[in-house]
């Protein structure tokens, strides 16, 4: 899977400005999918326009730029569904707080129990946005399980958290390093 297909997968859905599909990619529902980057999501749909598997059509705003508004094509949609069947990659889990928390030890105390509260919140905030967004999901069966997926990844990272943090800060420094630190 990779950047085009992601984009063939909101469009699927319906038409998007690139705004729209930029959004969905970065922080919607699609950005638990796969990586898109702002500087990826333009040339994929501009890709895909070349190959014929979207189009576009500018719609003029009232007292600001018209809007360029992309929509799947039929050859767009059986792209998008040979797509789903080629076999998949790995997921791939990256976390900025599991490197930090590798090397807890030579880190002042204090600051891994802050980065480790911090981690907490977040993980916390994630799930119940996650319950929201179930709350207000349609009666779209995949879309229910797939949020409850995501709701389920969080409790257990939050459970986790919550249920070891005090493990992680002991393995940190009593004494702030302020070489570590900086």
């Amino acid at each position: 899977m990779n950047v085009r297909t992601l984009c063939l997968s909101i469009l699927f859905e319906g038409d998007a400005t690139g705004y729209e599909i930029r959004r969905n990619c970065t922080e919607g529902e699609c950005s638990y999918f796969l990586e898109a980057s702002f500087g990826s999501i333009y040339p994929a749909l501009a890709r895909l326009e070349d190959d014929g598997l979207v189009t576009s059509r500018i719609e003029p705003q009232d007292g600001k730029p018209a809007k360029k508004i992309y929509s799947i094509t039929e050859a767009g949609r059986q792209a998008f569904a040979a797509e789903l069947t080629e076999a998949l990659g790995p997921d791939i889990f990256r976390s900025p707080f599991l490197l930090f928390a590798r090397f807890a030890h030579i880190l002042p105390r204090d600051l891994v129990e802050q980065r480790a509260q911090e981690f907490l919140d977040r993980t916390t905030e994630k799930r119940k946005h996650l319950d929201e967004a179930l709350e207000q999901c349609s009666a779209n069966a995949a879309e229910s399980w797939i949020i409850n997926y995501g709701r389920t990844v969080m409790a257990v990272a939050e459970q986790h958290t919550r249920a070891h943090m005090h493990e992680l800060i002991e393995l940190a420094r009593a004494e702030p390093n302020k070489d570590a630190a900086e």
